[in-house]
């Protein structure tokens, strides 16, 4: 996999670190339930554009590193894995509806972290050092500049 993608318009690297559990933290995802999810997760993967990094399914919950195209939210990844991974892999194994009668097989919540080839500090630095070609005006400064009698304020 090349480190960037590209879209029509763009050339991006976002990758997201996502982490959900089973509800009740029930270890479920055992033999051929967690071989099923993983091929689940794969075609749920393939089919919106959504390249996996790298993956584990836990007994009780499932890792996954993706690299996603821009115009989808985390939010929205999870929501499609949670929710077509439940509602398939409770079809196909009925043990998983007799334990989860609700049909939830996933907790609510989720862990969510961007992952980057660079720092938070590293890119604080890059754009403070940018420089204008006729002037050293940042427009994020949080400073007041003056100019003649008149205050400008930061936007």
């Amino acid at each position: 996999m090349d480190r960037y993608r590209k879209g029509a318009h763009t050339i991006y690297d976002i990758k997201y670190h996502i982490v959900w559990k089973t509800k009740y933290s029930y270890g479920v995802l055992k033999g051929d339930i967690a071989l099923r999810a993983r091929q689940i997760i794969r075609e749920i993967c393939e089919g919106r554009g959504l390249q996996i990094v790298s993956g584990n399914v836990r007994a009780n919950h499932i890792h996954l590193l993706v690299s996603c195209p821009t115009d989808l939210a985390p939010s929205k990844i999870v929501q499609y894995l949670k929710g077509k991974s439940s509602y398939r892999l409770q079809r196909e194994f009925r043990e998983l509806q007799k334990r989860y009668w609700g049909q939830h097989l996933w907790s609510r919540g989720y862990f969510c972290a961007t992952v980057g080839a660079v720092n938070e500090e590293s890119i604080k630095q890059y754009i403070e050092n940018q420089t204008e070609e006729n002037g050293d005006f940042k427009i994020w400064d949080l400073e007041q500049k003056t100019e003649g009698n008149k205050k400008l304020k930061p936007d």
